[in-house]
């Protein structure tokens, strides 16, 4: 009987491989099998077995899953090269353009950044910022972090979310990994828990690299795993920040710095009923205007946008204002 038993439970496994994989929402269809880490559609990679029991059970069964472009005729995302909209409660994909293509994030990469530093150190650690943090691409954004500067993890994920420098991002993966390569890796070994297969990150802030890319449907993987951590929420929802730290002689340094998010600075419309509790800017002439979002509608349930390549700072303002117009229709 056994012997029996178990062969049964095989059977239904193998049958279970054999559905067909027609995702649009979450629970609500079959799902491949096995796990396959190179996949080219990141939520085709959802089954993990528990070996023991011989029970598939679906690693995406708490997210939103999508597979082809949906969602109403009436957002024109037409100057943009990827799009999505998620309800994270609901688990339902409500837009979806191209959200498997892999593109440049630029600074929309900081997400990652402060999920790996928030997931495995405290806000106090504190760091201490090389020579590196002014060895940056002309034109990069920075706060004016110098060699020997040193402040806590907690204000330089301030610096890093708010005002998006990529000298803080280097701050942080130095003094978390030793250098910005071993924190790159600690990135991607994160991608891969989260799903985010189509992901490969090089460094901390998203500068361009030919090498460093990701999907809108990875980068929802991602904020949806750091919109866990408190902290990162309360930063996100900040317009402005100012803090005090210390130079490499022990003198104090204050430093006052504001959103890069036109939603915060509250210079870009944001639609009736929706509250838009933050997020995170990117642009570089490689990866277009970029922007993704955690907002709230009038019951406070969670929603998650992203927009990748836009044009230009107006039209991706624009087009998001018209695809978080969808949460209430």
């Amino acid at each position: 009987m056994r012997l029996c038993h178990r062969l049964c439970c095989r059977l239904c496994c193998i049958l279970f491989c054999l559905i067909p994989l027609f995702l649009t929402g979450c629970g609500q269809a079959g799902y491949a099998m096995p796990y396959k880490a190179d996949s080219e559609v990141s939520c085709f990679r959802v089954v993990n077995i528990e070996q023991e029991s011989e029970i598939a059970v679906p690693f995406a069964s708490e997210l939103c899953v999508v597979n082809s472009n949906m969602g109403s005729s009436a957002v024109d995302m037409s100057n943009a090269a990827g799009a999505g909209l998620f309800d994270v409660n609901k688990r339902n994909t409500l837009y979806a353009k191209n959200v498997h293509e892999k593109l440049y994030p630029a600074s929309l990469t900081k997400v990652m950044t402060a999920l790996v530093a928030l997931k495995h150190n405290s806000g106090d650690l504190m760091l201490t910022a090389s020579a590196n943090v002014r060895n940056l691409e002309a034109g990069a954004q920075v706060c004016g972090i110098r060699e020997g500067d040193q402040m806590t993890l907690d204000q330089a994920l301030h610096l890093l979310l708010i005002n998006s420098a990529n000298d803080a991002a280097v701050m942080i993966a130095e003094g978390i990994a030793g250098s910005v390569e071993a924190f790159a890796d600690m990135m991607n070994e994160e991608a891969l828990l989260l799903g985010a297969t189509n992901t490969h990150f090089t460094n901390p802030h998203g500068l361009s690299d030919e090498e460093h890319y990701t999907t809108v449907y990875d980068m929802y993987l991602i904020m949806n795993a750091a919109i866990n951590y408190s902290a990162f929420t309360e930063i996100i929802h900040m317009d402005s920040y100012t803090t005090v730290y210390t130079d490499k002689n022990g003198a104090s340094k204050e430093i006052s710095v504001s959103s890069t998010n036109r939603y915060m600075q509250g210079t870009a419309e944001i639609p009736g009923g929706i509250t838009i509790i933050g997020g995170k800017t990117g642009t570089t002439s490689a990866a277009g205007h970029c922007l993704i979002l955690l907002s709230r509608d009038s019951a406070s349930n969670p929603y998650i946008s992203v927009i990748m390549r836009a044009d230009d700072g107006d039209f991706l303002y624009s087009q998001m204002t018209d695809l978080l117009s969808q949460i209430s229709n």
